[in-house]
């Protein structure tokens, strides 16, 4: 894992500069996202498509879910995703089950064809009752399988941290403790925001406030859910949605 030293800004690019765990120094430029840009990803928010809640009730047991791509980051590829019947999830009759066997593997499931440049995301959550590894999360801004944010939380260790992945090396942002609430299914909640000229990540666990960190070097990507490390873990209930668009206010998600 490497660990962000300095980050410096030309014209065009961003360039991060990240010190391993053995000392070996590596220089990354990433392309910076115009104000031209950014204006033209906002003003694409306003399309209605990328209001979206999968349930998943709909797809056939067995099979990835319609209009997702499971994908490895890591790279040892080892998971497993799959839409499973489960009547007691918080909308039945299905769930995805994603499932990853090795220390090293990252297995994500991606929405295609739709792009948020500050998305909103909420997901129900599960783990085995005897986890004691591995993490469970979502993914955003994400460009391919090598370069993304993550927030990932690991129930077992009861934590939770922001993750940034550029050409698969993996900076953490941010971490935190949580307080989970005896239930079987967790909400994790991801907010991407910007205030005048800072971006950052607000995460909710259980409906509190984690986690928020500052970062503006990804810019408009894709969303989907992860699991990392040996872990085995179901989701429902999938919503995106971009904070910023003109579509007129709705209720809030339900926790």
């Amino acid at each position: 894992m490497a660990h962000l030293r300095n980050i410096r800004r030309y014209a065009g690019v961003i360039v991060l500069t990240l010190m391993s765990v053995s000392g070996v120094e590596s220089v990354l430029a990433v392309p910076k996202e115009t104000s031209t840009e950014k204006a033209e990803h906002l003003r694409q928010q306003a399309n209605p498509q990328l209001f979206n809640n999968w349930t998943f009730d709909k797809d056939q047991a067995g099979g990835v879910p319609k209009g997702f791509l499971a994908v490895a980051s890591g790279d040892q590829p080892g998971g497993d995703w799959k839409v499973e019947a489960q009547s007691a999830a918080p909308s039945s009759p299905n769930v995805v089950l994603g499932a990853s066997s090795c220390p090293a593997c990252v297995e994500l499931l991606v929405a295609q064809e739709f792009q948020y440049e500050y998305p909103e995301l909420v997901v129900r959550i599960r783990q085995v009752a005897d986890a004691t590894s591995g993490q469970i999360g979502v993914v955003f801004g994400l460009k391919d399988p090598k370069n993304y944010y993550a927030t990932v939380v690991d129930l077992s260790q009861k934590s939770i941290e922001v993750v940034r992945v550029i050409e698969g090396k993996e900076s953490i942002l941010g971490r935190a403790a949580i307080k989970s609430k005896p239930v079987e299914w967790h909400t994790l909640r991801v907010q991407r925001n910007t205030i005048i000229s800072k971006d950052f990540v607000e995460t909710f666990f259980d409906g509190s406030l984690a986690l928020s960190v500052e970062d503006q070097t990804l810019g408009v990507g894709q969303v989907g859910i992860l699991v990392r490390g040996q872990a085995t873990a179901r989701f429902d209930n999938f919503n995106a949605s971009p904070l910023y668009s003109s579509r007129p206010l709705s209720a809030p998600a339900a926790y």
